[in-house]
């Protein structure tokens, strides 16, 4: 609706992944080190836990990028909500092989022998698991007995299990583990710097075709740092709606005025009048710290430019500095 407005040639704030829209903050290249090494090393099994909203996704999906099919063969699995075989049959199915079978002892030969075929080769096999906090611990024992399949030197499979913190809950729990010892390389995703935040907004404008059709202020982008926690999705959600908010007001400028209306809409929109009650607040409390500070400052300009005095004052605190 507003890409022609602003001189997009396509949405910059949208929901689904795009790897074209891929910003790897610090923390996102940390997590993507950590996964690149527990891979090229043979760990068997690696965890990356993350908020909601944090960037897993992205992080998993330029780790399968960087997989080349000459040295590696990789497998995604989106929906872990299921049984053993049946992860079994998707984690074959995955890697093109037979899938057909409603045993699980026949689809783990099968994939034994694929993971010795891979290994003579000198091919890493990858399997990643998304959303794995939504396993069930007998999966989870079905992961540990597929980690089993090795070599006397190597591990035949790297498994990566991606999910948010209620995984980690899962995985200390009594009897498992033995899967949790095996766990040898884990990174916790943390959230976006407020410099990281800016960064991210205008590299998605510019991949998404932005021309100096529209901006966001200052005090705009710091308000989407505070609601959205340095969090991409909330981030994206937000300037989606300002962008549009914009749209209808006909505002090229986003400032802090059409961010807090579009704050207030999704959250009216999610959780109801309570929290825009607690919005208010903030923003309240915002705008008394930003008086504060004005008049803090004024008076500060009134005193260092009121007599000699003042001239010797503000002279003597230069030459200290």
């Amino acid at each position: 609706m507003y890409t022609k407005y602003y001189g997009f040639n396509e949405k910059p704030f949208t929901l689904t992944p795009n790897p074209r829209f891929i910003y790897l903050s610090k923390n996102h290249k940390e997590a993507f080190a950590h996964l690149l090494y527990g891979v090229n090393n043979h760990y068997g099994f690696i965890e990356l836990i993350g908020e909601v909203g944090t960037g897993k996704t992205t992080v998993l999906r330029t780790l399968l990028s960087q997989l080349n099919e000459v040295n590696y063969r990789s497998a995604l699995i989106f929906n872990p909500c299921l049984t053993g075989v049946e992860l079994l049959r998707s984690i074959n199915h995955e890697f093109g092989l037979n899938s057909g079978s409603e045993y699980a002892n026949e689809l783990l030969d099968e994939l034994n022998r694929f993971l010795l075929k891979e290994n003579a080769r000198g091919i890493t096999v990858v399997l990643v698991i998304d959303e794995a906090q939504n396993l069930s611990p007998e999966i989870l024992e079905q992961l540990r007995l597929i980690s089993n399949l090795e070599t006397e030197n190597d591990k035949l499979i790297q498994i990566v299990l991606a999910g948010q913190p209620e995984l980690s809950s899962l995985l200390d729990r009594p009897n498992l583990r033995q899967l949790n010892q095996r766990i040898a390389v884990r990174y916790r995703l943390g959230s976006m710097s407020m410099d990281e935040t800016r960064t991210y907004i205008r590299h998605r404008m510019v991949v998404a075709g932005e021309t100096g059709g529209v901006s966001f202020s200052r005090p705009a982008l710091k308000m989407i740092h505070l609601y959205s926690r340095g969090l991409p999705r909330l981030i994206n959600n937000l300037c989606d709606r300002a962008l549009l908010i914009g749209y209808g007001d006909e505002q090229r400028r986003i400032s802090a005025g059409i961010v807090t209306r579009a704050i207030r809409e999704l959250l009216n929109a999610r959780q109801g009048k309570r929290y825009s009650l607690v919005l208010a607040g903030i923003i309240t409390l915002i705008l008394v710290c930003a008086a504060l500070i004005l008049t803090s400052y004024y008076v500060r300009a009134n005193e260092a430019g009121s007599g000699p005095a003042g001239k010797q004052t503000e002279k003597t605190s230069g030459s200290v500095k």
